[in-house]
């Protein structure tokens, strides 16, 4: 299976106090640097779904793509502007992962793909709560999800389950930890301190 990575950037950060969450420092380096080191050996190519200038992420030489959907921001939107950018590619399916997930799988793409039969696959975590930034999405979706951005459907869980999402489980418990707040970030510097 050809896999495209998205990294999901478009978030408000307001618990943050604004601006771009994976442009945060985390141990010195932009929050999504550690996302993209982590996404990026498991898949052809990664791009940035993110509205708004796309030079701010320059400095990561990734192509950023902008919501296609008028008056529907958010991951829904974002997960369909990268199948719609992968589709363009060649490519079979993508892998999401926000930009605030520092930890995220090593072997995320993989054992995504391996649950695949056909429609999204949703990463669960150790305490068996899905996950649905976190997932793959077959290409041949996108006319799917158009359709349901257009009924007014927001929620990558609600629209993974309408079409009969499988699941991955995973045993890191860091493994899907988002960084939302300032305590966050503080722990998640913690965490990457912390030896292993």
């Amino acid at each position: 299976m050809r896999l495209a990575g998205v990294i999901l950037a478009g978030g408000r950060a307001l618990r943050m106090g604004g601006g771009d969450k994976g442009l945060r420092l985390l141990g010195g380096r932009a929050m999504i640097a550690h996302v993209i080191d982590r996404l990026a050996p498991q898949v052809a190519f990664c791009a940035i779904s993110a509205n708004g200038d796309p030079a701010r992420f320059a400095a990561f030489g990734l192509p950023v793509l902008a919501d296609g959907v008028a008056g529907r921001p958010g991951p829904l939107a974002g997960v369909l502007a990268g199948l719609d950018h992968a589709a363009g590619a060649g490519m079979d399916a993508i892998v999401t992962a926000p930009a605030d997930a520092p930890f995220l799988p090593r072997d995320l793409a993989g054992r995504l793909a391996a649950a695949c039969t056909g429609g999204p696959v949703l990463a669960r975590g150790p305490d068996g709560r899905a996950e649905p930034v976190f997932a793959l999405w077959p290409v041949a979706l996108r006319g799917a999800l158009r359709a349901a951005l257009a009924e007014g459907m927001r929620g990558v869980g609600d629209v993974a389950a309408r079409h009969g999402a499988a699941h991955a489980g995973f045993d890191d418990a860091r493994a899907f930890f988002n960084v939302n707040t300032p305590a966050d970030l503080a722990r998640a510097e913690a965490l990457l301190a912390a030896p292993g």
